[in-house]
Parts: structure tokens; sequence; C-alpha cells
């Protein structure tokens, strides 16, 4: 016999209801926590321009504010919403990978004034290819966006792992069923002085390079699904 459960589940599966859907973005609107499927691994987050929710992200993941959250988006067109100076080898890949695993690393706006912690002016970008969230954030808006697990513990690939790890510190989870997989996106930063991948997940480096048709350095010792780099974390969905 299943126990029963205190969590709020909305079904995400194939989509969000209207009602669902409703609930969820006024749980966003409130300051609460969602955990939420993407096309790679479940996420855990929240209003992008809410900093103590994005502070309540980070703690219930058991981290500080030097490992920000990046940002899902729900279009290309929202990239010059939030970055600023973005060339064109990064609009390049975005049109080719996105909706999808890639995670832009750009300069934020100077009076985007959101505080995800401490990134240097920077801020990490992705749409996701996953219809019930790209739902969410049409009719929200960005959201902050981290892995679903515990500092140490495996990425959340369903809702019952993600329960698990955070139970009733989240407002609602968006049940959309198993993920394909548990490989993360591939992370490139086009924000310091040359393009490099800091991550390669669900896109290789070759494929990174044709599509932006400019050199992307690697990071030394980089390997599928690890970053080398303190900064953006590993644990990116």
């Amino acid at each position: 016999m299943t126990p029963r459960s205190t969590e709020t589940i909305l079904s995400a599966a194939p989509a969000l209801g209207r009602r669902d859907l409703e609930r969820a973005v006024d749980e966003l609107r409130d300051g609460g926590i969602l955990v939420v499927p993407t096309d790679t691994v479940y996420g855990i987050g929240c209003d992008a321009a809410n900093p103590a929710a994005v502070a309540a992200v980070l703690a219930a993941k058991g981290r500080g504010r030097q490992m920000p959250p990046p940002v899902l988006v729900a279009s290309v067109d929202s990239i010059d919403s939030l970055c600023v100076g973005v060339p064109e080898a990064a609009r390049a890949l975005a049109r080719t990978f996105w909706p999808g695993g890639l995670t832009l690393i750009l300069r934020a706006r100077p009076d985007l004034g959101w505080d995800l912690g401490e990134t240097g002016g920077t801020i990490g970008v992705r749409m996701p290819d996953q219809d019930a969230l790209l739902s969410l954030l049409n009719s929200f808006g960005p959201m902050a966006v981290t892995s679903a697990n515990l500092t140490g513990q495996p990425p959340a690939t369903s809702v019952r792992q993600a329960i698990g790890y955070f139970g009733t510190r989240v407002s609602a989870y968006l049940d959309g069923g198993p993920t394909a997989g548990s490989t993360a996106s591939s992370i490139v930063d086009f924000a310091h002085d040359e393009p490099r991948a800091l991550r390669l997940g669900t896109i290789s480096l070759a494929d990174l390079r044709e599509a932006a048709a400019v050199p992307i350095a690697p990071v030394e010792g980089s390997a599928p699904g690890r970053s080398t780099c303190c900064w953006p974390p590993s644990r990116w969905p």
C-alpha cells in the first residue's frame, strides 16, 4: 500500500491542465518553490526575480550564493531582455539547439536587478525542450531553476525521487513522468575572453563548434556531464 503524502503534486504529463497551470503560476507569484520536469533531469526553481525565493531554493539544496542557478526561458527572444553584448555565435547556438540541452553563460543586463547569487555580472540562460515547463514559462516568465537534488546526491529523474529529497519544503511538484535520461545540458561561456565549453552534456563539442562557426575551447579535463570549474555548478539541469 502506498503511504499517504502531504506534498502537492500537479499532473504535467503530457501537459499541464488549465487549473494546474494556474496553481503553479500562483505558487510562483507567492514566492513558492516548484519542482519541475525538464528535458534533462528534474529541476527545483522559483521566480528568478524574487531573491528570497532564490535563496530558499539554494537553502533547500544545501548550497550557498557562490553557486547561483541558471534561468530558464520560453523563447530565444528572451535573451535580449536578460543579457547585453550577446555575440552572434551565441545567438547561432540558441537558434540551433533551443529548445534543448544547451545553457549559455552571457553578460547580464546591468539594469536587470536580479539577485541570483555571486554571478560576477553574468547569467546562465536555457530554453528547455519540455512542453509542460514551456507552458509554465510562457504563462509566468523566467524561472531560476537548478537540478532537483541535495548537494552531493544525484539529480532526480522522477517526482518521487525529488519528494525524497525535499518533501514539503517545495510548494508543488509538477509530475511529468520519468525523465528520458540523466545527462545534463551542455554549457558554453560567452561572457569572458573566448567562447569555451564548461560542460559537455547532451551536445558534443564538435556540434557546438559547427553551429557557432567560431572556435569553442573546452575546459581542460572536461568530460561528458561534468564541469571542471566552480561556477557554474556542475548540477545545472
